[in-house]
């Protein structure tokens, strides 16, 4: 329903997710966003590990056409065991 978020459609949004440091963690995250946005560019990824390197934080800017296409990835993302924090 109109009105229900602030964002304006299609968006640039970024997609910020949290997990354990490991390339399991990351291609899962890139497979996920790419289901739903298509194959990000290479300069809409950044990574982040944390201080002790056990963590790494992704995110990916995403092209959104809707409110639902973001709500069916945060669910997709949010529903794997690997992902701690999905924002």
């Amino acid at each position: 329903m109109p009105g229900d978020t602030l964002l304006e459609f299609p968006c640039r949004f970024p997609i910020k997710v949290m997990g354990a440091a490991t390339d399991e963690f990351r291609s899962l995250v890139l497979g996920i966003v790419t289901r739903h946005f298509g194959e990000p560019a290479s300069s809409d990824i950044e990574e982040r590990p944390s201080s002790g390197g056990r963590y790494l934080g992704v995110t990916i800017t995403v092209r959104a056409e809707s409110k639902a296409q973001l709500d069916a990835a945060y669910t997709e993302l949010t529903s794997c065991r690997q992902v701690l924090v999905a924002l």
